[in-house]
């Protein structure tokens, strides 16, 4: 029997990386919780911390091109 991947959206992705940085509760708990596996929920987690930065990287750009012009 061929497995069915589930695909996540970003909005349920960011919830379960942000309880996780929280960490308030296990690992264990979180993947039972919302029903993926904890390998995925360390990668997501990561994602989100090493993607962070960029969230400000926009506003400085548009703040260099206003002082600019």
């Amino acid at each position: 029997m061929k497995r069915i991947r589930k695909k996540h959206s970003t909005g349920f992705k960011a919830r379960v990386a942000l309880a996780a940085i929280k960490g308030d509760r296990m690992i264990a708990e979180l993947a039972s919780e919302f029903g993926v596996h904890p390998n995925q929920i360390y990668s997501w987690q990561k994602q989100l911390l090493d993607g962070a930065a960029s969230v400000f990287e926009g506003s400085a750009s548009a703040e260099r091109a206003i002082n600019e012009a």
